[in-house]
């Protein structure tokens, strides 16, 4: 009886143990992820928009009177001032001008002054009638003829001045001067349209960069209703990328204003920053990429681009570890930013976003979270 009972109770133990290797064979393995835990943080937000450079100011120098240029007084490509003497055109007959100018002008007011003597002595004459009135009208005409004719030479006279002047050519503003298109014993022309040379200003530049124009909206929106905070008129921040080099541009610039119309080609809004140029750095021309700051986001997340799947439909969607298995998470996308999406709704302080190993899993399925850096998650 005593063998008998030993043996029931070894196979009892054989049949318990067969069981609990078959549970446990039966209950799925949890697969190793790797997780980044994410916090909700204030995100500034941070738009790249291609642009290129514009002179701040730029002058084409043309002559203003007709003439031979006797002397050119600059030169090419140096800094000049404004006011400074540029070229020097033949004055001779501009000083014969106002030579004779001068001589009319006398002219005239002699005969003014002879006509106001004899209007006056018909004042008293008048009076007692021992002249006519039409003597004495005409004597008032007269006088009054005189007067315009020595206006007229006077305005004559600052005419023949001005042209003179403008003998002289100098720099209407202060910026680099470029080459001469014309030398010594040129003839130039009032009206000619070839240019004499270029004045550019380089020191403030102005960059122009374009954004889409529902993007703008959206943005706008945005600050009217508080979601976007931070932004203060005429204290926009611009940052600046040279596209030649790759480099960042060392100073920083201030956004000036936006265009009011949209590009109906390109459906994009341009914008102008100014930036200092103290080094010449920036040409006219130059193609770049400006960062602009357009406010801060609060309480948003940045999450991993490899984290971030699509739908068919376009939604985006991430696994997060809730419980130890993995649970599916709609997002609304802000934007990108670097590497990462700005997310604004869909996630809360703490969560665990899987960004490694999501092709192995699915909704539900068990996982062991492996904690990655952020700087690995994003590569």
């Amino acid at each position: 009886m005593a063998a008998l009972v030993v043996l029931v109770a070894a196979c009892s133990e054989e049949n318990n143990g067969g069981e609990q290797q078959a549970s446990a064979q039966q209950q799925p393995q949890a697969t190793p992820v790797g997780t980044v835990t994410l916090e909700a943080q204030t995100v500034g937000l941070v738009e790249e928009m291609p642009g290129r450079t514009v002179a701040f100011r730029q002058a084409d120098i043309r002559p203003q009177v007709d003439g031979i240029i006797k002397e050119r007084n600059f030169t090419e490509g140096a800094f000049v001032e404004a006011g400074q003497q540029l070229y020097m055109i033949d004055q001779e007959v501009y000083l014969a001008r106002v030579d004779a100018a001068q001589a009319e002008l006398a002219r005239q007011r002699a005969t003014l002054d002879q006509t106001t003597k004899t209007r006056s002595r018909y004042d008293p004459l008048i009076k007692s009638q021992a002249v006519s009135q039409q003597t004495y009208d005409d004597a008032v005409a007269a006088e009054a003829q005189a007067k315009a004719s020595v206006a007229a030479a006077r305005a004559e006279l600052e005419q023949a001045r001005i042209d003179l002047a403008y003998t002289t050519v100098t720099a209407p503003i202060s910026g680099q001067i470029g080459s001469s298109d014309y030398s010594e014993g040129a003839l130039v022309t009032t009206n000619q349209s070839a240019k004499l040379t270029t004045i550019t200003q380089l020191d403030p530049i102005y960059v122009d960069v374009t954004q889409a124009g529902g993007r703008l909206l959206k943005i706008k929106q945005a600050i009217q209703n508080g979601r976007i905070k931070g932004v203060s008129e005429g204290q926009i921040e611009v940052n600046l990328i040279i596209d030649a080099t790759g480099a960042e541009y060392p100073h920083t610039g201030t956004l000036q204003f936006s265009d009011v119309t949209v590009n109906e080609t390109t459906g994009t809004v341009r914008l102008r920053a100014v930036f200092p140029n103290p080094e010449g750095t920036l040409l006219p021309g130059m193609f770049v990429r400006g960062q602009v700051r357009q406010g801060h986001l609060e309480d948003a997340f940045l999450v991993p681009q490899k984290a971030v799947m699509r739908r068919p439909d376009g939604s985006a969607y991430a696994y997060v570890v809730e419980d130890g298995k993995v649970a599916s998470r709609d997002l609304t996308i802000e934007k990108s930013q670097g590497q990462d999406w700005l997310v604004t709704d869909g996630l809360e302080d703490g969560v665990q976003v899987i960004v490694d190993g999501v092709q192995r899993i699915g909704p539900g399925a068990p996982v062991a979270p492996q904690p990655v850096e952020t700087a690995k998650a994003a590569e």
